[in-house]
């Protein structure tokens, strides 16, 4: 019987450690949350915002999702010039 327990507990154990791993999002979506929060609504939105970037931060380490960078082109500028149309009035 106890064999049986021991065998149950290292599969249990085997199977949650992947998702243990993928849970380190957990912090830091609750620190983003709280960042964001606080600035948009105070001190409810500091509570509500990590709470929420902690569910946000969980769920996207456990689809193995991360904070996306995007390179943008930042070369020169392309300017419209508008050629005005002058009329006369003679």
């Amino acid at each position: 019987m106890r064999s049986y327990s021991v065998f149950a507990a290292v599969l249990v154990a085997a199977l949650a450690s992947p998702l243990a791993a993928k849970a380190q999002g957990i912090p830091d979506g609750v620190a983003h949350g709280t960042y964001v929060g606080w600035g948009m609504a105070g001190p409810v939105g500091w509570v509500v915002g990590g709470a929420v970037g902690g569910v946000i931060g969980g769920v996207e380490g456990l689809f193995g999702f991360g904070p996306a960078y995007a390179a943008y082109w930042e070369g020169p500028r392309a300017y419209h010039h508008r050629r005005w149309a002058r009329h006369s009035s003679s």
